[in-house]
C-alpha cells in the first residue's frame, strides 16, 4: 500500500491547482485521475473523423485565475496563447454585430458600452469575494476580511452601490429590454447570463450570473476569452507539468472506487483495480454529489446531510456539438471569433421554455467556435473543426433517444440558417446531451458546474451551507472543483481550497 500526505481525486484544473499549492507546502501529494490524461473538461479528444482533434467540453478560456497562472508559473511550463480577447460576433437575420473587449459600434453602441462599463465596475468589486474562502462563523479574522471586501463595494459611490443591490435580484431579460434597443445586443446579454445555467433570461437573479462571469474576466485580465496555442489541452498540459514540478505524483488511468473511512476519518482511497492508497487527507475535485453520495456513501453521513445532497440542484442544460467539416463554413464574418447564434432576447427565452418540461427547443441558441481557424492541428489541412454549445437541452428528457435526435436536427437547422451550405460540408459529428455528459464525465445531471449556479447555490452557499468552506463533516475529507465556491474552470476553487486547508493546519 503506497502512502501520501494528501490524495487529490480528479485532474481537472481545480484539482491540479489545489494539488500544486498543497505540494508546495512540503506535503507528499498524489493526484489520481480516472482518464489516461489529466485535464478534465480541458482535455482534447479524437474528433468525430480521422485527423480531427476536438475539445472535450470547454472550448475556450473564459477566464484564468491570475493567482493560479502566476503561482503555477504556467508560462514557464509552455502555456502560450493562439488568441486573446476574442471578439464575440452575434449572428442574426439583421446581420452580424461584433463586440470586442466589451465594446461595440452601431446604433445602440453608446447604450451597450455604457452598460457594460458600469457592470464591469461592479463586477470588479465582486471579484475579491471569489478569491476568498467562505467565512467561518465566529472567526474574527474571516469576518474582518469579509467586511474589508464589503467596504470596497462602497467605493462604487452611492448611486452605483444602490444600483448593484437592485441588479443582484433582477433578471437579465429586464435589464436587456430596459437598457438596450438592438435585439442582437439584448440577445448577447441574455445568452451570456444563462450560458451553462439551468435558467432562462426571465428567471429571477440571472443578472448575477453575468456579473459573476464579468468578475472572472476582470480578474483574468488578458487571460479572458482566450484560446491556448495547441488547444485547451495545452492549458491542461501546462498545469499538469507545473503540478509535477511542484512534486505532485500524477496517477493517470486510476479510477477511484471508494474513499476509505476509518474511525470517522478519511484514510485514503481504493482504486477500481483493488489497489489501496493511504493518506491522512483526501481532497475530491470531482463534484460534491459523486464524492459524498457515491465514493463515501450515505452510511458515513447523517441523514440530513444525505437528504440535502440528494436535493441539491444539478441540472445540465447544455448540449455539446462537434462537427468535422470538409471546408470552411460561410457565416458571413471573420471565423476567428466567438460566434453567438441568437436572434434576440425572446429567442433565448423561448429556447429555455421547453426544457423545463423535458422537451427540446425548436430553435436553440448556440455558442460556436472554429478552433481550426486560429491555428493548424485541429483538423486536416483545408478542413475545419466546429465546436458548439447548444442551449438549451433537457437534463432528463421524456424520451432520451427522440430528444437527442430532435435537438441535433434543430441545431443543424440553426447552423444552416447562419451558414448556408454547412450541412453539405459535414463529414462526421459528435453530439452529447446532458445525460451523455453525465455518463461520460460523471457530472451529476450533466451539469458542467457540478451543481446549478443559482442564487441559493452560489458564493458562500456553494454547494451547500454545510460544506461551503471546502471541509466536509468527515475529518480529513475536503472538496474542491467547479461544485465549490466560486465554481468554474479558472482554478480559483482549487486555489481557495488549498488555502483553506493550509489555514486549518495553522
Amino acid at each position: 500500500m503506497s502512502s501520501s500526505d494528501v490524495i487529490v481525486i480528479g485532474g481537472g484544473p481545480n484539482g491540479l491547482a489545489c494539488a500544486t499549492r498543497l505540494a508546495r507546502t512540503g506535503r507528499k501529494v498524489t493526484l489520481v485521475e480516472a482518464e489516461a490524461t489529466p485535464g478534465g473538461g480541458l482535455r482534447t479528444l479524437p474528433g468525430p473523423a480521422p485527423g480531427f482533434a476536438a475539445p472535450s467540453l470547454a472550448h475556450l478560456v473564459w477566464h484564468l485565475d491570475p493567482r493560479v497562472e502566476a503561482g503555477m508559473k504556467l508560462a514557464e511550463h509552455g502555456l502560450t496563447w493562439a488568441a486573446r480577447d476574442l471578439p464575440t460576433t452575434v449572428l442574426s437575420q439583421q446581420g452580424a454585430l461584433t463586440v470586442t473587449r466589451g465594446q461595440t459600434r452601431g446604433p445602440d453602441a453608446e447604450a451597450w458600452n455604457r452598460l457594460h462599463s458600469r457592470l464591469s465596475r461592479m463586477a470588479e468589486r465582486l471579484e475579491p469575494f471569489r478569491q476568498m474562502s467562505p467565512p467561518r462563523l465566529g472567526a474574527g479574522n474571516d469576518w474582518l476580511s469579509l467586511a474589508r471586501h464589503a467596504l470596497g463595494l462602497r467605493t462604487l459611490g452611492a448611486a452605483d452601490f444602490r444600483e448593484l443591490l437592485r441588479l443582484l435580484l433582477i433578471n437579465a431579460h429586464d435589464v436587456a429590454t430596459d437598457e438596450l434597443t438592438d435585439p442582437r445586443l439584448r440577445a448577447l446579454l441574455c445568452f451570456d447570463a444563462t450560458l451553462g445555467a439551468w435558467a432562462g433570461p426571465r428567471n429571477p437573479n440571472t443578472l448575477i450570473l453575468w456579473l459573476d462571469r464579468l468578475a472572472g474576466q476582470v480578474a483574468g485580465q488578458k487571460q479572458a476569452l482566450c484560446l491556448p496555442k495547441g488547444g485547451m489541452a495545452a492549458l491542461a498540459e501546462a498545469m499538469a507539468q507545473a503540478a509535477q514540478a511542484a512534486g505532485v505524483m500524477l496517477r493517470a488511468g486510476a479510477r477511484v472506487a471508494r474513499i476509505d473511512i476509518a474511525a470517522d476519518r478519511a484514510d485514503g482511497v481504493t482504486l477500481e483495480t483493488g489497489e489501496m492508497l493511504s493518506a491522512r487527507m483526501v481532497v475530491s475535485a470531482i463534484g460534491p454529489k459523486p464524492t459524498l453520495l457515491s465514493l463515501v456513501g450515505p452510511a458515513h453521513l447523517d441523514a440530513g446531510m444525505a437528504t440535502r445532497l440528494r436535493q441539491q440542484k444539478s441540472r445540465g442544460a447544455t448540449a455539446r456539438l462537434v462537427l468535422a467539416l470538409s471546408g470552411a463554413p460561410d457565416f458571413g464574418c471573420d471565423l476567428r471569433a466567438r460566434l453567438v447564434i441568437a436572434a434576440d432576447e425572446h429567442a433565448v427565452d423561448l429556447a429555455f421554455n421547453p426544457v423545463k418540461y423535458g422537451e427540446v427547443p425548436e430553435a436553440p441558441v448556440m455558442e460556436v467556435l472554429i478552433p481550426s481557424a486560429f491555428e493548424p492541428g485541429h483538423a486536416p489541412e483545408g478542413q475545419h473543426l466546429l465546436s458548439a454549445h447548444v442551449q438549451f437541452a433537457p437534463h432528463a428528457p421524456k424520451d432520451p433517444v427522440k430528444a437527442k435526435k430532435a435537438l441535433f436536427a434543430a441545431a443543424m437547422a440553426q447552423l444552416e440558417r447562419a451558414a448556408p451550405g454547412i450541412g453539405a460540408l459535414v463529414i462526421a459529428h459528435d453530439f452529447l446531451m446532458p445525460q451523455d455528459i453525465e455518463a461520460r464525465y460523471g457530472m451529476a445531471g450533466g451539469s458542467w458546474h457540478h451543481g446549478d449556479l443559482s442564487v441559493e447555490q452560489m458564493l458562500f452557499l456553494r454547494p451547500l451551507p454545510d460544506v461551503a468552506r471546502y471541509a466536509t463533516p468527515i475529518a480529513g475529507l475536503w472538496l474542491t472543483g467547479a461544485g465549490t465556491h466560486p465554481g468554474g474552470l479558472s482554478g480559483a476553487a482549487g486555489w481557495n481550497a488549498a488555502e483553506a486547508i493550509e489555514r486549518a493546519r495553522a
